[in-house]
């Protein structure tokens, strides 16, 4: 497959736009680290400090922050990946118009971003739990079954967004809207609820449902909703990819 072919490619590629974000700043790569720090300190003091959510079962503010910041870990790789998605193509607007360039590979270099900074934030994650609760369980080796669909699942909407976005100029802002609404209906700031069963259809809430049995509950998870979200991952990547293959020949017309 070209993207297997390319890896060395991608690689490379992934690493300069780490530190092309970051070039020119005071912390120069520690921000990939900073980052992902940061923003879920910032969610923690909105919604654990100052709106002070507690759940009935664990009211303590440890359990909120865990509960919290294992649903934040999919959803910091998953966002940040489709939400630059839709501009990809016109941000290297000089490889489709003069360069030999494997494009199908950009939303890849996303995906891959994005799964740095959640790797970031994963092992502040883990850290934490150390210091609150002495070590993590032994499930976290379930870890690469939920990552599999996930990486499936962002690269293929990647795919759509950034074929669609080379036309569409106004895409971008759509989908930073679409973005924060998605937020919210995954239950990630607040409390899981059982009877809302659409929440089973939102492919989000079943990564972060299965972050938690890894990282918290020391369960497997394995279930039917996560068995469909590796079919329908696997589903959408192929469309995604079609519609990019089919688009790329025209992106030199319009960027």
């Amino acid at each position: 497959m070209s993207l297997w072919t390319h890896r060395k490619l991608i690689v490379s590629m992934v690493q300069r736009d780490i530190l092309a974000r970051h070039r020119g700043s005071f912390g120069g790569a520690l921000w990939a680290f900073l980052t992902p720090l940061l923003l879920m300190a910032t969610y923690f003091l909105v919604f654990g400090v100052v709106l002070k959510t507690r759940f009935s079962s664990d009211p303590s503010t440890s359990g909120y922050v865990f509960y919290f910041l294992a649903g934040m870990l999919p959803w910091l790789a998953f966002s940040e990946a489709v939400g630059r998605s839709p501009t990809v193509i016109l941000e290297y607007r000089t490889f489709v118009k003069k360069l030999v360039f494997p494009l199908e590979t950009l939303p890849v270099n996303l995906v891959l971003s994005g799964l740095v900074t959640e790797a970031f934030g994963l092992a502040i994650f883990i850290s934490g739990l150390f210091i609150a609760r002495d070590g993590v369980p032994s499930s976290i080796v379930w870890l690469p079954v939920l990552l599999v669909p996930q990486v499936l699942l962002t690269a293929g909407i990647g795919w759509l967004l950034a074929a669609t976005g080379a036309f569409v100029r106004d895409l971008g802002q759509v989908i930073g809207f679409l973005l924060t609404l998605w937020f919210f209906l995954t239950p990630i700031c607040y409390e899981e609820r059982a009877d809302l069963p659409l929440l089973a259809l939102n492919p989000i809430y079943v990564l972060v449902r299965g972050y938690r049995d890894v990282l918290l509950q020391g369960v497997s998870p394995w279930n039917a909703g996560l068995a469909w979200l590796w079919v329908g991952s696997a589903a959408v990547a192929l469309l995604g990819y079609a519609w990019f293959h089919r688009l790329r020949k025209s992106f030199a017309d319009v960027v």
